[in-house]
């Protein structure tokens, strides 16, 4: 025998013992699986299967009983994909059960077993890098209601049942979903499962667009006859995207939807006293779990409700850890007021890379209009209500900067209502992150704040508002 010839009997020999030793099964060539994860909420969940490659895939659903299938081509199942089945929780509004199992020769298939009709979403993102945050290729399967609540017409009805809606989680806004993904509906796709035998399918069914709401025409009454003071509190980031991640490990997500919290328990709790009467106020919360929520879904959903201020709540970071102080920022129609305005609204404006947004499903035109109408009067009342802001918290704690800084944040597009972004701490600052995650720290934040909220309203009543209804 060559040397030649006993060096490749040799690798042969290695190559089958490692086959023996792993199984099969748990062999995975092509892209390698490097997480999975489950974020559910009642908005919708969302899926993502993270890879060193993008994925191939082919999703399929099913209406009856409802199923969303997906074939990953180029894989072999692997011990990471197995993981998906004990992730899905009790509690998830959309995901009964997840099965997955190799359905024909380099194709795994992924079932997702649904409590409800959903309207589906499956689509690839690139891989990203920010501040802490690195995501390889992700696969992204999200699942939205097929019919969306109206969170306005829900707070009226609640009102006129005597209920509290805006202090229930059901009640956080859902929402819109985008437009459908072009899955074929089937009578069953699913078959013998792991032998990859398939009934005869049907062709494709059409899938209903979710009903389109706008803002109503009349904005909820109060116990008086007038309306409420609807503020809409936007806590930052959410999901796939944690925002800035502090030394300790604190997530900017959770920090700022504590801090959301504590003040819609105080903002459902005031009455604002005017020379009109006096106006209970109602707090509306983008996000109430940890989802991700596009930038300009957080704008759409202030305008639905009819908002009268919009409070986008972050926690401020930076590459060095000795700077510190919170921040109040408004809008600029041109330039930034300092480089740190326009480096800190570039990185907010990261927040769709990091947290995914199917950019096939956006319709340019209509963000377009939503995110470049600013106004003049829009951008002076956002300065007023920062300028009280900054006065209230210069109360209880350092400031960063002693005026409202202005930059191109997309949150704080919304034409027609006063909008605001909060840095209320820096988080890669260790003193000030310990003081984010204090119960202390936030009450005192959320009292200065709600302060500022009255202040500022006591001074400038949303008149045009209360006169409409």
């Amino acid at each position: 025998m060559s040397a030649q010839k006993g060096i490749q009997r040799r690798r042969l020999l290695q190559g089958g013992s490692l086959a023996l030793l792993l199984g099969s099964a748990d062999i995975a060539w092509g892209a390698s699986i490097v997480a999975v994860r489950v974020w559910p909420a009642a908005a919708y969940t969302r899926v993502t299967i993270e890879s060193d490659t993008e994925l191939k895939t082919v999703p399929i659903f099913v209406a009856n009983p409802p199923r969303l299938a997906v074939d990953i081509e180029g894989i072999e199942l692997n011990p990471a994909l197995k993981e998906l089945v004990g992730k899905v929780r009790s509690d998830d509004p959309y995901i009964t059960g997840v099965r997955v199992g190799q359905y024909a020769n380099k194709t795994v298939r992924l079932v997702l077993d649904l409590r409800q009709m959903v309207k589906p979403q499956v689509f690839n993102l690139l891989p990203v890098t920010t501040g802490n945050t690195h995501y390889q290729h992700r696969l992204v399967l999200d699942l939205y209601p097929s019919e969306v609540a109206d969170p306005l017409e829900a707070l009226i009805m609640d009102k006129l049942k005597g209920g509290h809606a805006f202090n229930a989680p059901s009640m956080t806004a859902t929402p819109t979903p985008p437009p459908p993904s072009k899955l074929g509906a089937h009578a069953d796709p699913v078959g013998d499962f792991m032998t990859g035998q398939n009934r005869k399918t049907e062709p494709a069914l059409p899938v209903a667009s979710a009903p389109t709401t706008t803002a109503a025409s009349v904005a909820p009454p109060a116990q008086d006859g007038e309306r409420y003071i609807i503020v809409a509190l936007d806590p930052g980031h959410g999901g796939e995207d944690p925002g800035a991640i502090g030394p300790r490990g604190t997530k900017e997500k959770d920090v700022v939807l504590q801090i959301a919290r504590r003040m819609r328990e105080r903002i459902n709790n005031t009455v604002i006293q005017t020379k009109h009467g006096n106006i209970p106020m109602r707090a509306y919360l983008t996000r109430d779990a940890d989802f991700f929520v596009p930038l300009n879904q957080r704008v759409e959903k202030a305008r639905r409700v009819q908002a009268d201020l919009f409070v986008s709540i972050h926690a401020d970071a930076f590459m060095t850890p000795d700077t510190r102080g919170a921040s109040v920022f408004a809008l600029s129609q041109g330039a930034a007021s300092s480089a740190q305005a326009r480096w800190m609204a570039k990185q907010e404006n990261r927040a769709d890379l990091v947290g995914g947004l199917n950019i096939k499903t956006q319709d340019a035109a209509v963000q377009r209009a939503l995110l470049d109408m600013s106004t003049t009067a829009q951008i002076n009342d956002s300065l007023k209500l920062g300028g009280e802001m900054l006065g209230q918290i210069r109360r209880i704690g350092k400031l960063h900067k002693p005026h409202v800084e202005q930059a191109g944040f997309a949150v704080l597009k919304a034409p027609d209502i006063p909008s605001v972004l909060v840095e209320t701490a820096f988080i890669s600052n260790p003193d000030e992150e310990a003081r984010l995650i204090s119960d202390s720290y936030q009450n005192e934040l959320a009292n200065a704040l709600m302060k500022s909220i009255e202040r500022y309203f006591s001074r400038n009543p949303p008149l045009a508002r209360i006169r409409n209804t």
